[in-house]
């Protein structure tokens, strides 16, 4: 074996896993137990295959199908016929990302040797995978119940040599052509396997796996951007302190509200108003509540996380082996419990822009700001400043209100109403992962309104956190002054937080925060 592989068993796969092999273009290798499990579960096939009895999925057709008997001399055709023609999706190609996602959890799920699928077909899909090659999946064609099928097909068909791939260079290419140049042998597909390699969450389990690692980076930014806004528009870290957070014991809430503390500490903004002379009460919900709103964001990645521990943990498969041979159907497909954890996360991640952008037009707003001129503008009147920024932002929060409703609530019947109930789990994952590029987006207007209002607190300094941001920003953004071309400096503070150099920027910052949270 490889060391610096991944090893694929039938243990549960780690969420840090997945990232590494579909982001990070980690390799994989079955282990000696998953093999030996795979050719013990294929014998029993094998034998169920040489029987004149029918079994759903070894010698019998497929969902309304299934009743019909399939001779073992076309059994071969059945399998070909059934990965083409399940590979029907249309759109555009989704992210190589998601491929490769969703080829290690269907491998993961072959090596819990549950599935039937032989061993040589086992070793050529993560050849696949190691080999860099992409098979192209399309936008369209998941219902998110007996398994992500078009997707899923498409893998399948590009492991028996036909359909398109991206080569590792990114080349649009026939599958044969990638195969043959990185040495692999196209496989002829036997009994089950079609199904096999087709009937599994695996395309919305990898894009909730991706988008938790994502949503938990953003939410760090989005309490660096409120700190930041906070700072600007004069209000009190005092509604961030320990003692309050206890009252209202929600762990995502304690965990934000100390690294806004945090973020804030030693900041000659805040002091510059605390004490008996400064009339204001209370501030605004959208400076006072932002780690209740981002902490209750945090505890619904945690619940997320729950779910996709227990995928990570499944052999998916209609029908599965059993340990004693059985061959027995099940809905474990059916995706539900992936597609509500995918669309509660849209539901906060909405919320997070929401108060974002309240925040933003509070700093444009000279009635609100307390001193800074009109949409932080240079020149008010002959120059706008951001005031159109923050129309970019209000629109794509808008946007995410419109994806944050649900697709796990929809059903349509299909396949001659034998499967009349489906889940809608990938359309659910396909949404999120637009939400989480409009957060980037809103978070990155938030941060480019906010380090310019610091700016326009001069003399008075932010505090060493919020100003190590404001510093990064400004070796790609310039400082407050005449109006300029706004959209490329969205793009590049969108680029500083989707890199994550913000929240490298603050990390020294909140080491006494990480402290406290690993006691």
């Amino acid at each position: 074996m490889q060391d610096n592989a991944h090893k694929i068993g039938p243990e549960p796969l780690t969420c840090g896993q997945v990232v590494e092999v579909a982001r990070g273009g980690a390799r994989v290798e079955l282990t000696s137990l998953a093999e030996q499990g795979i050719a013990a579960t294929r014998k029993h096939i094998d034998a169920l295959a040489a029987e004149q009895s029918p079994t759903y999925g070894v010698s019998t057709g497929f969902g309304a199908l299934a009743i019909r008997h399939i001779p073992a001399d076309r059994r071969t055709a059945l399998q070909r016929s059934f990965v083409r023609s399940h590979a029907a999706g249309a759109g555009a190609p989704v992210e190589p990302e998601v491929v490769r996602a969703l080829m290690l959890l269907r491998l993961h799920t072959v090596a819990t040797g549950r599935t039937g699928v032989r061993p040589e077909t086992a070793h050529a899909l993560a050849a696949l995978l190691n080999s860099g090659i992409v098979p192209v999946v399309h936008e369209y064609g998941s219902l998110g119940c007996s398994g992500d099928l078009a997707p899923l097909a498409a893998v399948a068909l590009a492991l028996t040599g036909e359909g398109e791939v991206f080569d590792p260079a990114g080349q649009r290419r026939p599958a044969a052509e990638a195969l043959a140049e990185a040495g692999i042998e196209p496989v002829v597909l036997a009994e089950k396997e079609g199904l096999a390699l087709t009937n599994g969450t695996d395309g919305m389990l990898g894009m909730l796996v991706l988008a938790m690692r994502d949503l938990s980076d953003l939410l760090d930014v989005a309490d660096v951007t409120a700190a930041m806004s906070v700072e600007a528009l004069l209000g009190t870290d005092r509604v961030f302190a320990d003692d309050l957070q206890r009252l209202r014991p929600h762990p995502g809430q304690a965990t934000s509200a100390a690294r806004m503390a945090a973020l804030l500490a030693d900041s000659e903004i805040v002091a510059s108003h605390r004490g008996p002379d400064c009339p204001r009460v209370q501030d605004a919900y959208s400076l006072r509540c932002s780690p209740q709103v981002h902490g209750g964001a945090r505890d619904t990645v945690a619940h997320a996380g729950l779910v996709a521990d227990r995928e990570l943990a499944a052999a998916i498969d209609n029908p599965v082996v059993l340990h004693d041979g059985r061959v027995e159907s099940n809905g474990n497909f059916h995706g539900a419990p992936v597609a509500y954890a995918l669309d509660f996360l849209a539901i906060p991640l909405a919320d997070v822009a929401s108060i974002a952008e309240r925040r933003t037009d509070r700093m444009l707003d000279v009635a609100r700001s307390h001193g800074l001129p009109a949409f932080l503008a240079d020149d008010p009147g002959v120059d706008s400043g951001h005031m159109i920024a923050h129309y970019t932002q209000a629109g794509v929060v808008s946007e995410l209100k419109r994806l944050a409703s649900p697709a796990s609530v929809d059903s349509i019947p299909t396949s001659a109403m034998q499967e009349d109930h489906v889940s809608m789990g990938w359309s659910a994952a396909r949404k999120l992962r637009r939400g989480i590029d409009g957060l980037v987006t809103v978070l990155a207007v938030e941060l480019l309104t906010a380090a310019r209002a610091l700016d326009l607190r001069a003399p008075l300094q932010p505090a060493p956190a919020t100003a190590a941001v404001r510093d990064l920003l400004r070796t790609r953004v310039p400082g407050p002054g005449p109006d300029r071309h706004v959209a490329p400096e969205i793009a590049a503070a969108e680029e500083l937080v989707r890199s994550g150099a913000v929240r490298e920027a603050v990390a020294a910052h909140l080491e006494s925060v990480r402290q406290g949270e690993t006691r």
